[in-house]
């Protein structure tokens, strides 16, 4: 079943849809990154958005935005971009990428967003082998919350999870070396490793990785490193259905599939990265997934 089918399934047995703070936000962000409104809509139905909720939701949100505004057009400086994680390839080089003997197979690329989906990273053994180890510390998975810069459990997100710290056995340590040279960024810069599992129904809806600097959580959150730059999701397994890692702005969907990796990069906190991202709902089995989030500094 593809994404989309998995997320209209969904949509259809929820109730009636509240608009949020966050989302009224996250309308004014896509319309000031320049945005059309049709691909604003789309990404929200793509998400569950019921389709008149949608566009009473942007109509009444933008309206508003005008009203604050005045006679004043909606004029917002993109802030600077940042060095982000990039690995070392290009065409001419061939499909794979030798990492210390490891052929890791570039499978997809994309400019932008700065977008590439790896097959091999992982081997079938290292994948069951973090499952294993990960099975027994699983908790119901909580976001950060932007109010604080603490973490909380969030209703967009229904999944278990867990941390590794950084370097804590030896097979973490192996594939965060791996995954440092293979993006060409400092092994330091990286969060702990987070495992995942979704349950049939549990999805992530979109979102951004990066932290936005209008929450006031977000400075404790920056002084461990500052910025989110770069992710990398790793699958541990192939669902029997569902699951995909969507990206709604361009319209991008790649299947979990045991041993592949999509990376992204992002060099702003702002949403003209076009990196909204989302797990789509697993519709069968479970899905497991490790993410390994790079800062702009060393992870403290």
């Amino acid at each position: 079943m593809s994404s989309d089918t998995a997320t209209t399934t969904q949509a259809t047995a929820r109730p009636a849809q509240a608009v949020t703070d966050e989302l009224r936000r996250w309308i004014i962000e896509q319309a000031e990154a320049g945005c059309r409104p049709e691909d604003v809509l789309n990404a929200m139905k793509t998400a569950g958005w019921d389709e008149e909720v949608a566009l009473d939701a942007m109509e009444e949100t933008l309206r508003a935005r005008l009203d604050e505004l005045g006679p004043r057009k909606a004029r917002v400086a993109l802030p600077p971009g940042v060095p982000v994680p990039n690995p070392d390839h290009d065409d001419s080089k061939g499909p794979v990428i030798d990492i210390d003997g490891h052929p890791v197979r570039v499978l997809m690329t994309m400019a932008e967003p700065r977008v590439m989906v790896f097959g091999n990273l992982l081997t079938e053994a290292e994948c069951d082998a973090m499952v294993a180890l990960a099975s027994p510390r699983l908790a119901r998975s909580e976001t950060v919350d932007n109010a604080t810069g603490g973490s909380e459990v969030n209703a967009a997100r229904t999944s278990d999870g867990m941390f590794f710290e950084r370097g804590e056995t030896p097979l973490i340590d192996k594939i965060e070396r791996r995954l440092a040279a293979l993006v060409r960024w400092p092994l330091v810069n990286g969060e702990g490793l987070q495992i995942l599992r979704y349950r049939p129904g549990a999805e992530y809806k979109p979102h951004h990785d990066y932290f936005d600097p209008v929450h006031p959580g977000t400075p404790r959150i920056l002084e461990r490193g500052g910025q989110r730059v770069g992710t990398i999701v790793m699958y541990l397994n192939t669902p029997e259905g569902g699951g995909a890692t969507t990206f709604p702005d361009v319209g991008l969907t790649v299947a979990p599939v045991k041993g592949n990796a999509v990376f992204f990069s992002y060099d702003k906190a702002h949403a003209s990265t076009k990196t909204l991202h989302g797990g789509a709902p697993v519709t069968a089995g479970e899905k497991w997934v490790a993410t390994k989030w790079m800062r702009e500094g060393e992870f403290k």
